[in-house]
């Protein structure tokens, strides 16, 4: 009797690998020398912490800048790294550097994890996305230094390289304080580097090459780059610059009078302060002034900004900004009764509005779990509850100071939906579905139904 051997699939590969990036990095966290004190810290908060870190998504149950040794964030920032990247990513760079051809198996690994449609130059893309990678964190981290450096001396070029791989990855984790960056609120240089770097993580790596591709081809007479992207970089784009700016003006609006955030600044620093919340909710989790203490207004605007997210391929979380626009624009066409979907004068695939809708539905069904679930096992408002499950699914980071507080409970709810919301609904579903059934020759009769 033939004995049937077991395989994972690459989905199933790519949820282990974080999930042993978690376990691992918990492990070191809880030992002693992770910890400033020289005392181990609880295991429970190192796994938070080695979860929010791995996710890249911000929300910590410790201060990262007080309660870690050098070590122990050195640890977190490798994890921030790899978990920006995806694991499959950094061993894919260790194959190329080392030689190593790249089998079937593994490019059909690094396929999945960067949700690509074809495998046609793969290592060519992996290189890509290291070197670039590489050089937009290292750029960033030389922009910090004036600021960082003067005011911490040797130190402050630890905090610059810290600061910029967490902003890049979209981690929102800093060692600089306990109260993130609003220290430097008004800061033009802290705020333009630090949402240069999120806006850039977050849009992916898809445009980038798309954009480069374009200017390359163009010559200096013909400098219309944008007619000639692809529509995925065309949609990433828009809907990202649409975004910040629509958030911009409403919390700007919002917080006009409140002096708990931006009432009693001058003009400009009110609009800087505005922007930066907007494009920190991009699943960043950065803070320049302290969430709680954002009218109900803006905080419902913050909301949809995390749910969103940044776009596909890239380090940032959400449901993503392609996924919004097709749908929406599956909406209208259902509206006006056109036969399908239109964006940029190109037809939107049955398939794509298919796999939007999936996405959506699990993850509002993930963030509606665990905020029943968190309400149900601790004492957190409505609102708190809503803006901490939104800002974990999203892996966003940013919290109306409830994470600090969570209970036992509370923390482990937060850790599942940390994991959930960083290696995505539907890569989830398909890990532990079973095999597709083979297509039915004949399928099954159709049945009108009301709707609305």
């Amino acid at each position: 009797m033939k004995t049937k051997k077991f395989t994972l699939s690459t989905t199933q590969i790519i949820l282990l690998s974080f999930l042993v990036t978690i376990l691992l990095g918990s492990l070191l966290l809880a030992l002693p020398i992770s910890s400033a004190d020289g005392e181990a810290v609880p295991y429970l908060d190192a796994l938070f912490t080695a979860t929010t870190s791995t996710c890249v998504t911000g929300l910590v149950t410790l201060p990262t800048a007080t309660t870690w040794s050098v070590f122990g964030q050195v640890v977190i920032l490798l994890m921030i790294q790899i978990g920006g990247l995806g694991l499959i990513t950094v061993m894919s760079g260790l194959m190329i550097l080392l030689h190593r051809k790249m089998g079937i198996g593994d490019r059909l690994l690094i396929q999945d994890a960067f949700n690509l449609n074809t495998m046609s130059g793969l290592a060519k893309f992996v290189k890509n996305v290291l070197f670039g990678t590489l050089i937009v964190e290292g750029i960033g981290a030389l922009l910090y230094m004036p600021v960082f450096v003067t005011e911490f001396g040797a130190k402050g070029v630890w905090i610059s390289v810290f600061n910029s791989i967490s902003a890049f990855c979209n981690a929102g984790i800093d060692v600089i304080g306990e109260n993130s960056l609003c220290n430097y609120a008004t800061n033009p240089i802290v705020n333009l580097v630090t949402c240069a770097l999120i806006i850039l993580g977050g849009l992916g790596y898809i445009v980038w090459w798309d954009v480069l591709r374009v200017i390359r081809s163009r010559s200096p007479k013909n400098k219309k780059i944008f007619r000639h992207l692809t529509l995925h970089s065309k949609i990433a784009i828009t809907v990202t610059a649409g975004l910040i700016l629509v958030g911009a003006i409403l919390i700007f609006i919002f917080e006009y009078n409140n002096p708990l955030t931006i009432g009693e600044l001058p003009l400009f620093d009110k609009i800087q302060v505005s922007l930066f919340q907007s494009v920190t909710t991009r699943t960043a989790g950065f803070a320049s002034v302290p969430q709680e203490n954002l009218t109900n207004a803006s905080t419902a605007v913050s909301i949809i900004l995390m749910l969103i997210g940044g776009s596909p391929v890239g380090t940032a979380g959400g449901m993503k900004t392609v996924t919004i626009a097709v749908l929406l624009c599956s909406a209208l066409a259902t509206i006006r009764n056109k036969n399908s979907a239109t964006l940029f004068g190109r037809r939107v695939s049955e398939d794509s509005i298919k796999k939007a809708v999936a996405v959506a539905v699990s993850f509002l069904t993930i963030c509606t779990a665990s905020t029943v679930l968190l309400m149900a096992t601790s004492n957190a408002s409505a609102i708190d509850a809503v803006y901490e499950t939104v800002s974990a699914t999203a892996t966003v980071g940013l919290s109306r100071n409830l994470t600090a507080a969570l209970n036992t409970v509370g923390k482990l709810i937060i850790i599942v939906t940390m994991y959930f919301g960083r290696v995505g609904p539907i890569s989830l579903a398909v890990a532990l579905g079973s095999k597709n059934e083979a297509q039915n020759v004949i399928s099954e009769p159709t049945e009108e139904i009301s709707i609305g």
